[in-house]
């Protein structure tokens, strides 16, 4: 029995198949794009509010944030947009974590799928970390996921 299950192995021509060469290039840029605009918009919010004393907190971004009839103690809007800071770092840190990865497989197997996973993962790390407030930037990011999932792989052929 096993000599013949080793003649069909040997009988068969081999054929290596090779790795679809495909461009993952208008992914890459919008991830790029997303991890850039997340690093300034969750990034500079962080920096901002840990850096900003409280006099200059309550003339230029309390007003901002709470509107003209704040209700809240100077000191206890302060500490607030501090935590939210300190919920945007996290998410910042996050959302280029799993950029990174999807970043790394679509570099590596760009014929793969799964690195289109990773970057609807840091787009939902973004919409949901920033609270829904930066949808428009977790947009870019499902964009560049769902072209991961629909752009066809091809072999270089025009067919």
């Amino acid at each position: 029995m096993s000599t013949m299950a080793e003649g069909r192995r040997t009988s068969r021509p081999r054929r290596e198949q090779a790795a679809p060469a495909i461009s993952r290039t208008t992914e890459l840029w919008l991830l790029g794009v997303g991890m850039g605009l997340s690093f300034v918009a969750l990034g500079g919010f962080a920096l901002v509010m840990n850096r900003i004393d409280m006099a200059t907190f309550e003339q230029v971004v309390m007003p901002a944030l709470v509107g003209a009839d704040p209700g809240l103690a100077v000191a206890e809007a302060h500490e607030l947009a501090r935590t939210l800071a300190a919920w945007f770092s996290v998410t910042l840190i996050a959302v280029l974590l799993l950029s990174a990865v999807g970043w790394f497989l679509a570099r590596r197997r760009p014929w793969r799928r799964a690195a289109g996973w990773w970057v609807l993962a840091a787009g939902l790390a973004c919409l949901l970390g920033s609270q829904l407030i930066l949808f428009p930037l977790a947009f870019v990011f499902f964009v560049a996921a769902g072209f991961f999932a629909l752009r066809p792989v091809t072999d270089g052929s025009p067919s």
